[in-house]
């Protein structure tokens, strides 16, 4: 199993890993990983592989089972299975993804409905809603989103068990993927502390550590996507 070191800690840009394996598809296994893997709406992380005088792009990073596999962006030498890798993340596009998706959690609060499906990127996000009728007031969702990420809430993390998750059905906002269970916990991420604590939901994904380091966004469009489905896109000012 990889040990996930960017769950451990969102902002580690660089470290070691040893090479378990090879995928047929030309993945490298690594027993412990700075790249997120693509999941929950998120990307996988990019960066590069260094050993022994050699440097390795990865182009992004893919779940494999219990393991994390490392996509190469080129055709080239692939580090040996037992051996030692340098990771070094591609840190302004994670941390851009980090960014976005703490803005989405705070978007969920904004417009307090069902959430259909999402997608994070590097310059624009979305949330799909379960909403009939399109805002009114497009203006007032920017001002509010700004304003909460104006009020530098702490962005923490905490651990309940599947049981517990499955007693309180209201914690998960998304309709189209639930939480992965089944390995006994599961990971809350919460906005605001105390009687300012705003949001709570099971998430997997990276975070900033506070809602000011988002910096300003927009709310960019709203599309109509079925009946009762509009997709609201927001990007990223800076």
């Amino acid at each position: 199993m990889t040990r996930l070191l960017f769950r451990e800690d969102a902002y580690l840009r660089e470290a070691d890993a040893a090479v378990l394996g090879h995928t047929a598809e030309g993945g490298i296994l690594v027993d412990a990983t700075i790249f997120y893997a693509t999941g929950g709406g998120q990307p996988g992380d990019s960066g590069w592989l260094l050993w022994e005088g050699r440097r390795l792009p990865i182009a992004t990073t893919l779940k494999h089972g219990a393991e994390v596999a490392l996509v190469p962006a080129e055709p080239l030498e692939m580090p040996p299975v037992g051996g030692t890798v340098r990771q070094v993340l591609d840190w302004d596009r994670r941390h851009r993804h980090m960014r976005m998706h703490t803005a989405l959690h705070l978007l969920s609060v904004v417009i307090p409905l069902p959430v259909t499906g999402g997608q994070i990127g590097a310059e624009r996000g979305r949330l799909d809603f379960d909403m009939p009728e399109p805002p009114e007031d497009l203006a007032a969702l920017d001002e509010a989103l700004n304003a909460l990420i104006d009020r530098d809430l702490p962005v923490t993390e905490s651990w309940i068990t599947d049981e517990e998750l499955l007693a309180n059905p209201g914690l998960v906002k998304t309709m189209s993927v639930m939480p992965p269970t089944g390995q006994g916990r599961v990971r809350l991420v919460r906005i605001g502390e105390g009687a300012g604590q705003i949001d709570q939901q099971p998430c997997g994904g990276t975070h900033v550590a506070r809602t000011s380091e988002i910096g300003r966004v927009e709310i960019a469009k709203i599309e109509k996507k079925g009946r009762q489905n509009r997709r609201v896109s927001v990007a990223l000012l800076g």
